[in-house]
């Protein structure tokens, strides 16, 4: 057990190193810093002291080897556009993600549970359709697109709901409900395929024997097992939506790290940037590590 779990460690630190070199050179291919931190009558004394301060004047290999060696210290630098500590900033945005994430996952499991165990049981049939109707939109229409029909329907027409704005249980529903659609899908489908292998099984066809009630038999005896897969796709995609929301961020002007990277790469904010991207990816790391742990008390076989 202890050797498994220090292996997975291992691969997450080797992980996050790489994905901290992808993001480190990429975030600076996007363009000079400089034309956007500083105003358009900055002299050019003015502009090599900013790039001499923020140590952009330095080969890459050795301005990555300060960051990460400031980054192990728990320094991730300051903001190129408000000079601010970067992780201050992210650590004020996470909870607003999380917040979407978590209740983005709620509104998918209360929707895609009750729609895939009925996909199951009633193949062939009106409800059905119409919970694969359901699957098939919300996987392939883009999460931006629903966004902007939901916040045209329900903000500009209806007037039901605002179009976005600081978090408030109003204005976390648009964006919730939007982006737990494109998750409830794969649930949906998901739930579906395992219902139908679980009916099929010699359990349930003992218990139906009993005489037990069909009501019974379906939610005490196969939705319980077919939910095994669901809870481990749930699991990895509440580490993914953390990190996925950007679009719908944008769209609700949402007040999380995804709004914050889309701005992070238009201010050319490299180590805004930097940072956001190793908070997801440890997030997902950390979602990640902790199924893989659950497999082994599970399931120990997967020691093997």
């Amino acid at each position: 057990m202890l050797r498994f779990v220090a292996i997975r460690a291992a691969q997450s630190i080797v992980t996050l190193l790489l994905i901290s070199i992808a993001v480190f050179v990429l975030s600076r291919a996007t363009g000079d810093a400089t034309a956007l931190s500083l105003p358009l009558e900055a002299t050019d004394e003015q502009r090599q002291e900013f790039i001499r301060g923020h140590g952009l004047d330095q080969p890459l290999p050795i301005q990555y080897w300060a960051y990460l060696r400031d980054a192990v210290g728990g320094d991730f630098g300051t903001s190129l556009r408000t000079g601010q500590p970067v992780m201050g900033v992210v650590a004020g945005r996470f909870g607003n993600s999380l917040l979407l994430a978590t209740a983005a996952m709620l509104v998918a499991v209360f929707i895609s549970v009750p729609l895939g165990v009925v996909a199951a049981t009633q193949r062939g049939r009106a409800w059905e359709t119409v919970a694969m109707v359901f699957a098939l939109i919300g996987q392939s229409v883009p999460s931006f697109f629903m966004g902007i029909l939901a916040v045209l329907l329900f903000a500009v027409v209806l007037r039901w709901l605002p179009a976005g704005g600081s978090p408030s249980p109003s204005t976390l529903v648009l964006p919730a409900v939007v982006l737990g659609w494109a998750i409830s899908a794969g649930v949906v489908r998901l739930l579906r395929a395992s219902m139908i292998e679980v009916l099929e099984s010699e359990f349930v066809k003992f218990a139906h024997s009993k005489g037990l009630a069909e009501r019974t038999v379906i939610w005490k005896h196969a939705v319980r097992n077919a939910l095994i897969p669901v809870v481990t796709f749930v699991g990895l995609m509440y580490g993914v939506l953390i990190a996925a929301a950007v679009v719908v961020e944008v769209v609700f002007a949402w007040p999380g790290l995804g709004q914050l990277a889309y701005q992070a790469v238009l201010w050319r904010d490299f180590p805004l940037l930097q940072a956001i991207v190793l908070v997801w990816a440890a997030a997902v790391m950390i979602v990640n590590f902790a199924i893989d742990v659950l497999y082994v008390v599970l399931d120990p076989r997967v020691r093997l």
